[in-house]
């Protein structure tokens, strides 16, 4: 797992993935302040719980913590995930004709390298399943959401499309904010079940792999963003607005009765399949202009006006307001720290 420098579609991702990702090097008593500074998160947004961080400077938390630990797992599992794992399972994983022989393969890898879990790809009729066994108590939705990142962006990517996944059902309990992990795998997650399983459809297991030695070349030097962002899940109604609406610049927005027309839906169609989502449409384009701010804020030298214009506000003052409702801090938290 290496890191370059990248833009993706102005994505962010929770503070709170934040936290997670910090959780065993903190009880550990590692310096977590200078792995945030490394990575360009300002310590001030950790006290806000509606702060977000691009997936920039997530994806240099991922490749700071696994330097300082030794571990690409954050550290989650008893037994350390070393730093050229994935890189080494990926690279091996491409050389199986199908996707079905890939899977079993990795499975395999993280069954070798890993204590606490241990996991069996099941096929019944129609479907596949992946089932994870834990080895000691349950994890934490966090602990089961990047070991599926893992085998899901590696399916995805052998195959070169997205592997829908139909439901996840978990033992563990419910997190406290769950939107991004609906967004990057599928909206139907079960917590508090009686097993841990993904279930997708099983013509994906027959796919011809189609990647090779120049690919995953590209592909590693792409992880982990590209596993964090490239292959979410197409199917909720707010992705594909949102990809609509981040072609054209916040003025040229359509309100709410003609994105509905535009996307062949009622009115009531949409809202109700955006609730379903836990977002409106109103509450989702402020989100896309937060995460384009943020962008903005980390990766230029724009200016307040310029972004505040560019976001269509009258002025800057009206952003500074928006963006401190939006994410608990001024935009200065994260422009001071890029200056820094």
């Amino acid at each position: 797992m290496t890191h370059q420098n990248a833009h993706y579609n102005k994505d962010t991702i929770s503070i709170h993935l934040v936290h997670e990702a910090l959780l065993v090097a903190h009880q550990k008593g590692l310096n977590t302040e200078s792995v945030l500074i490394n990575s360009g998160i300002p310590l001030e947004l950790l006290n806000t719980s509606k702060a977000r961080v691009s997936v920039s400077q997530y994806a240099k938390l991922w490749v700071e913590l696994a330097n300082l630990m030794n571990d690409e797992f954050f550290g989650i599992d008893s037994h350390p995930m070393r730093r050229g794992s994935f890189k080494f399972l990926a690279k091996s994983a491409m050389h199986n004709e199908t996707v079905e022989k890939a899977l079993q393969h990795i499975l395999q890898f993280l069954n070798v390298v890993l204590d606490d879990f241990n996991s069996q790809l099941f096929v019944q009729e129609n479907y596949a399943y992946i089932i994870i066994y834990d080895q000691k108590n349950p994890k934490r939705m966090f602990s089961y959401a990047t070991y599926l990142i893992f085998i899901h962006g590696l399916m995805c990517w052998l195959s070169r499309q997205r592997v829908f996944i139909q439901q996840i059902q978990l033992k563990c309990d419910a997190p406290l904010d769950d939107h991004d992990y609906k967004v990057r795998f599928c909206e139907n997650i079960q917590y508090n079940s009686d097993e841990n399983y993904i279930q997708f459809d099983a013509n994906y297991l027959n796919i011809t792999i189609k990647q090779d030695s120049s690919s995953w070349h590209q592909f590693i030097q792409n992880t982990p963003q590209n596993l964090l962002v490239r292959f979410k899940n197409p199917n909720a109604i707010s992705t594909q607005l949102r990809k609509y609406l981040i072609k054209y610049p916040p003025s040229n927005w359509l309100e709410l009765n003609e994105i509905a027309q535009y996307f062949n839906m009622s009115n009531a169609t949409i809202q109700r399949r955006l609730k379903s989502e836990g977002v409106s449409y109103q509450q989702l384009k402020n989100d896309i202009r937060c995460d384009m701010a943020i962008e903005f804020l980390t990766n230029t030298s724009k200016t307040l006006q310029d972004i505040s214009h560019q976001l269509n506000f009258h002025d800057p003052s009206a952003f500074h307001r928006a963006f401190k409702k939006w994410t608990g801090v001024s935009p200065g938290a994260y422009r001071q720290h890029q200056e820094q």
